[in-house]
């Protein structure tokens, strides 16, 4: 199985400064950087690793990247490169991948969080959940009757929301072991009745967070949802940052969790001057100041036991799948058949300048590889999927008639071939009517939430210029402002490409509930893969 790696800009954690020298280094006393590709979510350690530069003369560049998507730069060999280590969530997948685990040099676990359920205080006292043993079946039978909503992360871009589902479902299936490709494909009620409550979806961990916290404080448009599925130290983050009008109750199920371990882990085509520094930094990092340090500032547990105080809450460590055709199996399943179906409106620029094959040709190829046409397994768990209804509005100096389209659950070959060919059919000419456009999708959505109520939507606005005729930002603020409550849930996910005026555009985001992507300097087919995490 392969995943997509996401391009990043790479974050300087820790800046340079002169201290102890390190072996390999010549005896200069200059510092050693090492090259690593991170979870995103280490972000948080920067002062660790700042005071550990200082320490020890090893600073670290962290490169983020979603923890299955830097796994899948590991496995075919793009991550050596230009890093010298890696450290994510976990390596469980890489054990998975024989063609990775010769990559790997040694790995050394520095923290921990097991990916647990937190909930509304009000709502988990509510339904009992506070001060007692609550199982996933439990929690199940309450989202399946409607007693809470919640948000997670895409299972196929990051780890809190796969090891959700790997919890979920190896607990609700009575598995007692490792999930075999029978039970992964499982579909019985109770994972229907947990996963049918998701009601906010995102392609990271930081987002899902960020989203959460805005809608319950009122900062963003969208309905406020219960709970949030996400790493234990991210929930007792959000409890410590003041920012939530009601904290979080934080359930670890008694039936058990999976744990992100935090491997930091050397690649075996580091340098001999990479793999002292590496050795020497982690030591640094498993001493009890720093492991003290980590727990206090992340909330992550430490890794060296009896250094920092525990929380509270124990956790059955449940098993991670042992093949990756399981892993194939189960994403599969909850995307075709578990997940709560989904709703997309693509808004898509068809003036004048989009004329060529690096734009109207990259527009068209980029849903060709929704619809199929991409070969890769990265592609596998990004397209068009079972039970998605999926609208293509084009826009020029008007907005176009939409075409829409339902992908049929256990067939969905020629619906997708049905997209690819309106893809296909796209042709650029006239003006760029932004703002007429995203209205006319909101009417499509207002249209079709009506209709069929149960279902995530979402619009996806790709432009390459600014708006030169009809409507203009004033007029969508004063609209977006006024919409009805259904459709106050409807994110608008703007896909920056050639020309785009990033100031309207983030704009647009921020009124919605959305986010925007860079496609100027990234391929605009890995960026529509990449908005399929959130959609």
């Amino acid at each position: 199985m392969r995943w997509h790696a996401v391009t990043a800009a790479v974050l300087v954690l820790a800046a340079g400064c002169t201290s102890t020298a390190v072996p390999g280094t010549g005896g200069s006393g200059d510092p050693v950087t090492l090259r690593v590709l991170a979870g995103s979510e280490l972000a948080d350690l920067a002062p660790v690793l700042e005071e550990a530069a200082e320490a020890t003369g090893v600073r670290v560049e962290l490169d983020p990247v979603g923890t299955l998507d830097g796994a899948e730069a590991v496995a075919s060999g793009a991550a050596a490169t230009d890093h010298d280590a890696i450290w994510f969530s976990s390596n469980r997948y890489l054990a998975l991948r024989p063609e990775a685990q010769s990559r790997l040099g040694t790995a050394t676990d520095i923290m921990s969080s097991p990916v647990v359920l937190g909930l509304r205080r009000s709502v988990a006292e509510r339904l009992g959940w506070v001060g007692r043993p609550v199982t996933w079946a439990e929690i199940a039978g309450a989202a399946g009757a409607g007693a809470f909503t919640y948000g997670m992360t895409d299972p196929s871009a990051s780890n809190s929301g796969f090891s959700a589902v790997v919890a979920v479902a190896t607990a609700l299936v009575g598995a007692g072991s490792a999930l075999s490709v029978e039970q992964a494909e499982s579909t019985a009620p109770g994972l229907r009745d947990f996963f049918g409550a998701q009601r906010l979806a995102a392609g990271s961990s930081g987002f899902l967070q960020d989203a959460y916290v805005r809608r319950a404080s009122g900062a963003a448009p969208g309905e406020p949802v219960d709970g949030v599925i996400n790493y234990e130290s991210v929930l007792l983050a959000m409890n410590a940052s003041g920012e939530l009008p009601e904290p979080l109750e934080l359930i670890h199920p008694a039936d058990g969790v999976v744990t992100a371990d935090y491997p930091f882990t050397v690649l075996a085509t580091a340098s001999p001057e990479a793999r002292d520094a590496h050795r020497m930094l982690t030591e640094h990092l498993r001493t009890p100041e720093v492991q003290r340090a980590i727990a206090e500032r992340t909330h992550r547990r430490p890794a060296v036991p009896g250094v920092a105080a525990a929380p509270p809450a124990t956790a059955v460590e449940l098993p991670f799948p042992a093949q990756a055709e399981v892993v194939d199996a189960l994403l599969g399943t909850y995307f075709d058949k578990l997940r709560r179906p989904s709703r997309t409106i693509y808004v898509l620029d068809t003036s004048g300048s989009m004329e060529g094959d690096e734009r109207i040709g990259a527009l068209r190829r980029s849903l060709a590889g929704l619809a199929g046409a991409d070969p890769s397994l990265t592609a596998q768990f990004r397209r068009f999927r079972g039970r998605e209804e999926v609208t293509l509005l084009p826009f020029a100096t008007v907005p176009a008639p939409p075409l829409t389209f339902t992908v049929a659950e256990d067939d969905a070959g020629p619906d997708r071939q049905r997209i690819a060919d309106a893809g296909a059919a796209l042709q650029p000419g006239g003006d760029t009517a932004i703002y007429d456009g995203l209205e006319a999708a909101y009417r499509v959505a207002a249209r079709q939430i009506a209709a069929d109520p149960d279902r995530f939507t979402s619009i996806v606005l790709m432009t390459d210029g600014e708006n030169t005729t009809g409507g203009d930002l004033a007029g969508f603020r004063a609209f977006a402002g006024s919409r009805p409550a259904p459709l106050r849930d409807v994110p608008v996910f703007c896909v920056l490409f050639g020309e785009s005026d990033v100031d309207e555009m983030d704009e647009v985001a921020q009124l919605t509930g959305g986010r925007t992507f860079d496609a100027r300097t990234a391929d605009l087919a890995s960026v529509f893969q990449e908005i399929r995490g959130y959609v």
